[in-house]
């Protein structure tokens, strides 16, 4: 039996998926867990048990887990890249459109008339005039799921789509558009665009991504949405610029205490991924990877080790090793291997960084002496047998 943990509300779609017979779920609990299933909820400060072998984000941001150190610790963090992209596609156009046209400003006036409402209305309402978007310039900063759905709806708009991400992958690059100009430096992607949307992860070298540099490059007329992380915008300098009126307009799902109540900015309350599909996508994505993880020792979408799948050769025993990236690994288990009269039928090693990870299917009795043989190879950090 695989003893699971959920932190906050996990969508039961997807719990379901845990078999009863293989699965023991509970509610923040870290007692004998081989398997967390969470969202938002941070797990810095927490002590992670020897028996946790994977941490399944249901979404995309890994900022609320301590990745250094499961890696080191041979935890596997998987997220859910793609599952909520629909949801958070529909608020970035949700939060442009809102930016060019004075929409809650409108609502919040218009709720506030007494009287002949139909003859304030008409009196005042041109005071919420603003610009459409069809014929406009849209930057989208990195074309992952998200972002090439974003420009890919943004073409089907009428707008000009210009493009940024150095680390597109193959697969991405497919499904963009033919239509979205390919930025070749984020400058001239600022510099042009009069509406500029961020889809990054946030993590060391992308904080404060935009900075005050980045932030004056842009048009004043310009308008930012952020439904990506709040780190990546410097908000000292962002608040700055929109003072200066350098900056028409600031949407963001991240707020705060600095953001709130300045007239310039519009502040959401972290709703990219609050749709019934969205929560049941991620859900169903993570146990799933998770589930294949533990049952199988495949790995898929892990943001701290390498993508590692081999099909199961008929009649065998499965290990998995992980290590740091060093020579003379794979002949060092192998040789332990070998000495013990077990044979390797099948084998797949990868790298990530500094770290690896291998599946082995195996001939022969493995036992706990061998096992510990293993783990006792300099440069090891974690073994598991898979029968």
């Amino acid at each position: 039996m695989y003893n699971i943990s959920t932190f906050n509300k996990i969508s039961p779609v997807g719990l379901n998926l845990f078999e009863k017979n293989k699965y023991t779920l509970s509610e923040e609990n870290l007692n004998d867990v081989q398997g967390i299933v969470l969202r938002s909820y941070k797990l810095h400060d927490v002590e992670l048990p020897d028996s946790l072998k994977a941490i399944a984000r249901a979404g995309a941001g890994v900022n609320n887990i301590p990745i250094q150190k499961c890696t080191e610790k041979g935890v596997v963090v998987f997220n859910t890249p793609g599952a909520n992209a629909n949801g958070v596609m529909e608020l970035t156009l949700l939060g442009l459109l809102m930016s060019s046209r004075k929409v809650t400003e409108g609502i919040e006036w218009v709720n506030s008339l007494e009287g002949d409402v139909s003859k304030e209305v008409e009196k005042g309402k041109s005071q919420f005039k603003g610009p459409e978007i069809k014929g406009k310039k849209l930057g989208v900063i990195g074309l992952g799921a998200i972002g090439v759905l974003v420009a890919n709806t943004g073409i089907k708009l009428g707008m000009d789509v210009i493009g940024y991400d150095p680390y597109i992958s193959v697969e991405k690059a497919i499904g963009l558009s033919w239509d979205v100009e390919y930025a070749k430096s984020l400058n001239y992607l600022l510099k042009n665009c009069d509406y500029i949307t961020l889809h990054i992860p946030l993590m060391d070298k992308t904080k404060n991504f935009l900075n005050k540099k980045e932030l004056q490059l842009m048009k004043s007329t310009a308008r930012l949405i952020n439904m990506s992380r709040g780190g990546l915008v410097n908000e000292d300098a962002l608040l700055k610029v929109l003072k200066e009126n350098k900056l028409a307009k600031y949407v963001t799902d991240f707020p705060n205490e600095k953001l709130l109540r300045n007239k310039n900015v519009i502040c959401l309350p972290h709703l990219g991924a609050s749709t019934y599909e969205s929560e049941e996508n991620c859900a169903v994505m993570a146990v799933k990877q998770l589930k294949e993880y533990l049952e199988e020792g495949k790995i898929t979408n892990s943001v701290n080790y390498p993508e590692c799948q081999l099909e199961r050769t008929e009649g065998t025993e499965r290990i998995t090793v992980f290590n740091k990236n060093v020579p003379h690994m794979i002949s060092s288990l192998s040789s332990v291997l070998a000495n013990n009269d077990i044979n390797i039928i099948e084998m797949v090693n990868k790298s990530k960084g500094n770290f690896a990870y291998n599946v082995i299917d195996i001939e022969g009795d493995i036992s706990k002496d061998i096992l510990e043989k293993i783990k006792s190879i300099d440069g090891i950090i974690k073994v598991r047998h898979i029968i």
